[in-house]
């Protein structure tokens, strides 16, 4: 499993709009591509009141299908967000390859 991991750092003033915008329209498009099975979003606990930090997780079944999102879907997807809210965020991206899931032993 790959996972490619979004991390955004945005201005607290537009938290409410940016948070409201990315469930209802960026990660829906994202998803509509095809290339991921889920998303997880997060808030970063510990932020500053300036800025939060928010981190989004996609699972995506394989490197080829990331390749895919990054080489045919993500440069318009991301330059809508950055339009949108230009010089109010900073963001980073990760791709992860899974090793393992690990649970507890039971006794």
């Amino acid at each position: 499993m790959i996972i490619y991991s979004v991390t955004i750092a945005i201005q607290a003033g537009i938290e409410t709009e940016w948070v409201e915008w990315m469930n209802k329209v960026h990660v829906p498009d994202v998803l509509q591509t095809g290339c991921f099975e889920e998303c997880k979003f997060y808030r970063v606990l510990g932020s500053t009141d300036d800025e939060l930090t928010y981190l989004l997780q996609y699972r995506c079944p394989s490197l080829d299908e990331y390749h895919r999102y990054r080489d045919n879907f993500a440069p318009a997807l991301q330059k809508d967000h950055t339009e949108r809210f230009a010089g109010k965020f900073r963001g980073s991206r990760q791709v992860l390859e899974e090793i393992a899931t690990l649970e507890p032993t039971k006794s």
